[in-house]
Order: C-alpha cells, then structure tokens, then sequence
C-alpha cells in the first residue's frame, strides 16, 4: 500500500492535482483488496497486480485497438501501442522531454546530500550532461576504447560460470551471475572517485579515457561526477543481466541458432581467443541474436513521456500538455502484424532483406533525446560475454525442462529462476 501511494504520488506531480482525492480512492481500492485476499465479496472486478503485466498491455490492444486513455484512480493515462503512433509521439518531444517524474528517487538523494544525475535531472541541467555524455558514449569508435576493460571483466565471468557448475555443468539462477558480472564495476567507483577529487583539489590533471575523466574535466561537483557515473552503471545492471540471461535460455532451446552462432564467431576469431569491439562488429548473426532478444523481452516493457512544453496530435487525438503519455512496447515488439511469429525466437528475421519493419516496433533502448545513452557500451558488453561464452561452452537448457515466462517488476524479469548447462567444450 505505500508502494502504490509512492507511485502515484509521483504521478501526481506531474500532473499537478490534489493528493486527497486520490487517498479516498486508494482507501477504498486498498479495502477491496483486502476484502478479495479473504475471500470476501468486497468488490466484483477481479484485482491484478503488477506481476500479472505487460500482460494487460496486450490485452488493451485486443480490447479497445492501438491508443486508449485508462485511469488509475485519478491519474489519466494515454497508452499508445502502434509503431507509427509511437513515432508521432516521440518526434514532438520537444527540448526538455520527461520520461516520468522520479519523485522518491530525488527525494532520497536530497535526504542524503546527494546531486542528480543523468537520469533524475531535467531540463537545462540534464541537458547540460546529456550533450557530454553524448560526446563519449555514443561514438562508435570512442565506445570502442572500452572494449579491453570489458574483456577484463568478462574473463572474470567465465572464471566464475566455471567455478559455479554443479553436477552435469548446471548452474542455478544464472541472472544472479549476470547481475553480478554488470555490477562489478561498481565496486570501483567510490574509490576511484576519491582518488580523482583529491588530484582535482590540489589542482593536478586528472588522465583518463573513461567518464570520470571527462567529467572531471567539466568542472562539475565531483559530487555531481558521482551521481552521473553510479546512475549510468545502476541503469546498465539490469539490461545486461536479463538480457544476457533471456539470450543464452533461448539459444540452449535453440540449438541449430547456437551452432550457426558459434560458427560465425570461431570463423572471424581465427584461432584468437578474446574477440575486440573491431571483431563483434563483423558478426552480423550475433546483432542478430541480441536485438531479437530485446524484442521477445524488452528491459523496459512500457516507456512514458510527458511533454511538458506544448499540446501535441497523435493518432487525431489532442493531447494537453503534461500528459502522461505510456508507449507499450511490449505490444509491438510482440504485435503479428508488424512481426510474423511474434512469439517465436528467431533471429535470422532481422538479416532477411525482405522482412523489414517499422523502425519503432521494436525499441528496447529508446528513441530521441531521453532514449537511453549507454547503448553502444552495453551492445558491446553482450557481444562480447556472448562471444566468449560460446567459445567457451555448449550451452544446454535445464535437464528438467523448466520453461520461464517474462514477468514485470518494474523491469521485465523471468518469472523463475533460469538453470542452464555450461558444458565446455
């Protein structure tokens, strides 16, 4: 109950109206539930909860087709679940665009002294250190430079998927690895930053080819430093986990994709063992694996936008300003008639010149000014564990055939823990 007066109140911030009559309706919503989880005939309508999404995104999109307005309590929401709507919505973002407003996050961070970063700030401030950003991140070949800290890390992950082998190679709970992998980097920060403040304030030069070096360089708040740097990699742990977790289920279930797979990565290897950003770019099939990945689970199920500098058309419809505006990409992304088979793992459909599609179906990073800035780096951290991990094993799906379904705690997860064997090779 204070998860959900939490979340709407954020909602509320946005949209600028009273708390109060939304504390009635959640009274009365919070009884209802109670009454229904005794088994007592408190309401009629059958309550979900958020586990049970993004199912009702699809749902919406049977019952009432590609945009329909739903209200949640007194919160008025626009869902947009079509490529071509999306788009619409996307390029009338404006300057400034919000994702949505992260009240309990800013909060915490004032309780605690902390300062904003890229993913908490807005307007000029978070533009400021989007166009930085930008500038490191988004370039092909400054991602690039990345690529051998990487291949460090991921040398530990390979140590580790060893070492946690039980019998018949299986290892349990795989995302935990892979939440672990994309968190390790963090443990880095503190003292790292540390180090370049103390260099900062007797007024040496700080050197380096990573982001705390650029932005020390800004002359921000190593404060400001900090929060932008923790923020980016917080924001990454998850993608990489469930991604690389949701790839290797399907290609165990998929082994005539894993041996095609492993083949273009041994062909361009040529006998190397540790693949370079220069080497993942020539292996089309592995783009291939990882984009419909994203496709069937999508990180974040559902996007928002609010656009807080004018009145915007979409769909025939005029939407008011300060709208909260919800783009179901789950519901593309899994839509029939955008993706034949939608429900289907099937890579190859991303390198048939003849199956093209909408360049909005299917956007698990974003699209525009707020679409998501670690992109490339991440892109190149799953090419190359992949890489790495299918020279290094065959890998099979649980011997006892448990098959997982994505759920949404926020961020779309599976449902149960993934078991796979890692059979060397």
């Amino acid at each position: 109950m204070i998860y959900v007066r939490r979340m709407l109140q954020q909602a509320l911030r946005v949209s600028g109206r009273s708390i109060f009559p939304l504390l009635k309706w959640m009274e009365r919503w919070a009884e209802a539930a109670s009454a229904a989880a005794a088994g007592q005939e408190g309401t009629k309508t059958a309550l979900r909860t958020l586990d049970e999404m993004p199912g009702p995104s699809l749902e919406g999109v049977k019952r009432y087709g590609s945009m329909w307005k739903a209200s949640f309590g007194p919160i008025l929401t626009v869902h947009v679940a079509d490529p071509a709507l999306i788009e619409q919505v996307l390029r009338q973002e404006g300057q400034h665009p919000m994702r949505s407003d992260l009240s309990s996050w800013k909060d915490y961070r004032d309780l605690r002294g902390h300062h904003y970063g890229l993913l908490t700030s807005e307007g000029e401030e978070w533009q400021s250190v989007r166009s930085l950003l930008g500038k490191h991140m988004l370039r092909p070949k400054a991602v690039e430079a990345y690529d051998k800290a990487l291949n460090n890390v991921v040398d530990d992950l390979i140590a580790k998927l060893r070492h946690s082998r039980h019998s018949q190679g299986l290892v349990t709970d795989i995302a935990s690895e892979f939440y672990r992998f994309g968190l390790e980097a963090k443990g880095h920060i503190d003292q790292r930053l540390t180090t370049e403040a103390e260099k900062v304030a007797r007024g040496e030069k700080v050197e380096g080819r990573y982001l705390t070096y650029f932005l020390s360089q800004t002359g921000l708040p190593m404060k400001t430093v900090y929060s932008n740097v923790t923020e980016l990699l917080l924001a990454g742990v998850d993608t990489i986990s469930a991604t690389m977790s949701w790839s290797l289920y399907e290609l165990s279930r998929h082994p005539e994709v894993q041996t095609s797979l492993r083949e273009e990565v041994l062909s361009i290897m040529d006998g190397r063992s540790v693949p370079e950003a220069a080497d993942v770019a020539r292996m089309p099939l592995l783009k291939a694996t990882v984009k419909e990945v994203l496709r069937l689970y999508p990180v974040i199920p559902a996007n928002a936008r609010v656009i807080t500098e004018r009145d915007v058309q979409v769909g025939g419809y005029l939407l008011p300003k300060n709208t909260l505006i919800t783009l179901c990409q789950f519901a593309t992304s899994r839509d029939p008639a955008v993706f034949p088979n939608p429900n289907e793992f099937q890579p190859h459909r991303w390198l048939n010149k003849d199956e093209t599609h909408h360049a909005y179906a299917s956007i698990p990073f974003g699209v525009g000014k707020r679409s998501c800035i670690g992109r490339r780096i991440a892109e190149l951290e799953l090419y190359l564990a992949l890489a790495r991990i299918l020279m290094e094993f065959d890998v099979r799906p649980d011997p006892e055939g448990i098959s997982v379904k994505p759920m949404t705690r926020t961020l779309l997860v599976p449902e149960n823990v993934i078991n796979l064997q890692f059979i060397e090779r």
